[in-house]
């Protein structure tokens, strides 16, 4: 019997989302300027205010609060009548060093023996339904923000957006669990004040029907069979929407971690990754065993596939290694006997994560809106800067965890 499955995302806007790239901003120029950063970084923001708290050790010093205005101005906060502005906002530190009974269990003798930064299980998650090995439904979330940013900042067509909204796909499955509609689109953009509520409301879900998913369309033709004449449309269903951001919620670090991952499909151990530097093995463990999701499903181990990792504190070596086929599994073997197969091909002990995946390089500020996992790994060219004038300009790889570099030798593990 066919089903529905529904998976959101937020924009770059949304208040949960401005304290993640505050937090992550501040991971990246850590570990510019010393890669051995130790940071987890928690951001709050709300009406006119940015407070930043958590542990740092670290050979640097940084304007913190500088670093905190880029970004909010790069998101777009730019005008008083926000109530949350990158200039004129308040930004109060209380970041302070790091606990030595935490640290003691992190460093060790070797770099190999590193043990990890945290207690916990990690779950990675690949589904081959998108050319990105990612589920559909938050696929197409992300899309619709991100294109909606991009309206937004053009300005042309749509001239009254503001930056918080959130989105949310409602996909129709069929008995073989393959994707064959698309049933319900939900949009809630800030936008600018209307002298007149209901012509507004009427406006804004004219263009978001008329330009914005005409514009996903074209990008995504893979996609068009599923857009049809049936699909419900609630745009700004509450109606007005022009007090928003930090304004019109608090934001917090870590609190969208189903937006950050796969949507609700597969599974999550509970950890936020923003803020954290790769010893946590909440953010560089999930990494790793979406690595190991997407490099068997596409190597032809199964159709979709679930790993999970846990780790004791200050211990190196995991505890176990699972692995769910969900019965989709083409290599003749249990899951079991699939998870043994993968602990020989990763090496899943946090240095050699790190050190796999290019983990200790300023890679987290892309990271921190529209997902952490189905994103285009590319090379790029960063430039930082200190209080002290140094500056910093490095060549570094994004999103590693998604190149299907393990392919091939997944094949000759499993005989495909």
């Amino acid at each position: 019997m066919s089903y529905l499955f529904t998976s959101e995302s937020v924009s770059e806007g949304h208040p949960d989302k401005i304290a993640d790239q505050i937090s992550d901003a501040l991971i990246d120029n850590f570990l510019a300027f010393d890669a051995d950063s130790k940071v987890a970084c928690e951001t709050l923001v709300t009406t006119g205010q940015v407070i930043l708290a958590g542990e740092v050790k670290s050979k640097t010093y940084l304007d913190v609060q500088q670093i905190a205005r880029d970004v909010i101005e790069k998101i777009g906060y730019t005008k008083s009548e926000y109530m949350f502005e990158a200039k004129s906002c308040g930004v109060l530190s209380a970041i302070h060093e790091q606990s030595a009974d935490i640290n003691q269990g992190v460093d060790r003798s070797t770099k190999e023996e590193q043990g990890a930064g945290d207690q916990g299980m990690m779950f990675g998650y690949a589904t081959n339904e998108t050319a990105d090995f990612m589920p559909l439904a938050l696929n197409l979330s992300h899309k619709l923000l991100q294109e909606l940013a991009v309206l937004r900042r053009e300005n042309k067509e749509i001239t009254y957006l503001r930056p918080d909204a959130k989105s949310q796909v409602t996909l129709e499955y069929d008995d073989n669990n393959k994707p064959v509609r698309i049933d319900a689109i939900v949009i809630s953009t800030q936008h600018d004040d209307f002298a007149d509520e209901p012509t507004m409301l009427a406006k804004i879900k004219e263009d978001i029907i008329n330009i914005l998913i005409p514009r996903i369309i074209e990008s995504n033709p893979q996609y068009a069979h599923l857009f049809n004449d049936q699909i419900q449309y609630h745009i700004n269903p509450t109606g007005k929407f022009v007090i928003g951001g930090p304004h019109g919620d608090t934001g917090l670090t870590g609190r969208k971690i189903i937006v950050d991952t796969y949507g609700g499909k597969g599974a999550h151990g509970g950890g936020a990754f923003s803020g954290k530097d790769p010893s946590k093995v909440d953010r560089s463990a999930a990494y790793a065993t979406r690595h190991i999701a997407k490099n068997l499903v596409a190597a032809g181990v199964a159709d979709e596939i679930l790993v999970q990792v846990s780790y004791a504190i200050g211990v190196a070596k995991p505890m176990g290694i699972y692995i769910n086929t969900y019965g989709t599994s083409k290599v003749g073997k249990t899951d079991g006997e699939i998870a043994k197969i993968v602990e020989d091909i990763f090496d899943m002990r946090p240095y050699f994560i790190e050190q796999r995946l290019k983990l200790r390089n300023p890679i987290y500020s892309e990271t921190a809106a529209y997902g952490h996992m189905g994103r285009k790994a590319e090379t790029v060219t960063k430039t930082f800067k200190s209080p002290n004038g140094e500056q910093k300009t490095l060549n570094v790889e994004l999103f590693t965890w998604e190149k299907l570099d393990y392919v091939d030798q997944v094949k000759t593990a499993f005989g495909l």
